[in-house]
């Protein structure tokens, strides 16, 4: 089956009491068991079902499985978010005494957990240009847990070369672990361009429309302690799992993903053609376009679409200010794919808890904007793009 067909039709792994045609939220904490040796090898993990809905539930049990199908993965793992996800994989990865190889080009929160919560553990930030390959290598050593990198970061729209920095990796016998929230897992194939681990924020795309919170560890099974940790300590000790509401909605919204990515991704880039022919703009961050330097090596690795992410920089400070003030349809908003059009300020937001040096350093600039495109007709989002800049309407009839 392709993955438009697997994305609906994954069967569930016990047949429904009622031949419901989706899988039942199950809200229940607690399982009967028929005799007490079957009670224990459930308990000991002899036997794989769901004892306790902190560690498995059958409606995130089912997330997972069509998640496995659609990648290839050995296993998912589904958890309350894409922070409580990457928290999961690192504390799995990491330990006192070992670094993580990754780069400053990282989501806020991200940074975070890196450079402070984990080095607060013994863990040591090494960040570097992963672009730069043979930086990469004078860093890596018999220390380094992982390298860690986003697929195209977020904001910078920066693409690491994925399948360089795998060598790397197997070289040392570590793992290659990607975010890969910007472009969907169905786009590209996860194992072939080198990643051990995917983490997702399920919360974008897949959740449809921002209707839960969520997040992903795809395993594709090359380190299987690290895995055992993932499933054992992660998912029991840290207790981050996904609840079952969250897995059913999800669930639905993997089913229209492909419909709704491909019309975000079409729009994103044709946005991102617009802005860039627009004086007020002065640099648009977009891989789809052909002049965005990472463009070739974002396509040979994630696919011929580019994500619904466009970035583009104003004047300055003052101008990214009045353009959101300015906006009528967009939403000025955070989080990423929703079917709403978002659009906000990074360095001020999302980043504004970290110092002036540290937003130089990762290149976080006071003079961009961040759009998340949705789903709306795009003469609408470019009549709404130009009137935010200019200050007045000026698109009639879908012309300038």
């Amino acid at each position: 089956m392709k993955n438009r067909t697997k994305a609906i039709h994954t069967p569930y792994g016990r047949r429904d009491a009622w031949d419901a045609l989706q899988i039942p939220v199950y809200n229940c904490m607690a399982y009967e068991f028929d005799d007490a040796a079957y009670m224990s090898d459930v308990f000991s993990g002899r036997v794989i079902v769901p004892d306790y809905s902190r560690v498995l539930n059958p409606t995130v049990m089912h997330l997972e499985e069509r998640v496995a199908h659609l990648t290839g993965a050995k296993e998912v793992s589904a958890f309350n978010s894409g922070m409580a996800a990457i928290s999961a994989m690192l504390f799995s990865t990491a330990a006192a005494g070992k670094n993580i190889v990754s780069s400053r080009h990282m989501f806020g929160n991200t940074y975070l957990l890196v450079s402070r919560t984990l080095a607060r553990f013994g863990v040591e930030p090494r960040l570097v240009d992963l672009c730069n390959i043979e930086e990469v290598e004078k860093v890596v050593d018999k220390d380094t847990c992982c390298i860690f990198l986003e697929s195209v970061t977020n904001p910078q729209t920066e693409v690491a070369d994925t399948r360089a920095l795998s060598e790397i990796a197997k070289k040392w016998g570590i793992p290659l672990i990607a975010d890969t929230t910007m472009i969907p897992f169905t786009e590209f194939d996860g194992k072939a361009i080198g990643l051990d681990f995917q983490v997702v924020s399920s919360t974008k795309y897949i959740s449809g429309g921002a209707t839960s919170l969520g997040g992903l560890i795809i395993d594709y099974g090359n380190f299987p302690e690290i895995s055992e940790r993932i499933k054992k300590e992660a998912v029991f000790n840290l207790g981050g799992y996904m609840p079952a509401q969250s897995a059913y909605m999800q669930i639905i919204g993997l089913e229209t993903l492909d419909a709704r990515y491909q019309r975000q991704a079409k729009t994103a880039k044709e946005i991102a053609e617009f802005l860039k022919d627009l004086p007020e703009v002065k640099e648009v961050g977009y891989t789809g376009l052909e002049s965005h330097p990472n463009y070739h090596l974002a396509k040979e690795l994630y696919g011929d679409t580019s994500g619904a992410m466009v970035t583009f920089d104003l004047e300055n400070i003052d101008a990214c200010y009045n353009f959101l003030n300015n906006l009528k349809l967009i939403h000025r908003a955070t989080n990423l794919f929703d079917n709403r059009s978002l659009a906000i300020h990074p360095h001020s937001t999302i980043f504004g808890t970290l110092s002036d040096a540290e937003k130089e350093e990762m290149d976080v600039k006071p003079t961009t904007i961040r759009l998340s495109i949705g789903l709306e007709d795009i003469e609408d989002l470019k009549e709404d793009l130009v009137q935010a800049l200019k200050g007045k309407e000026m698109i009639k009839d879908g012309k300038i």
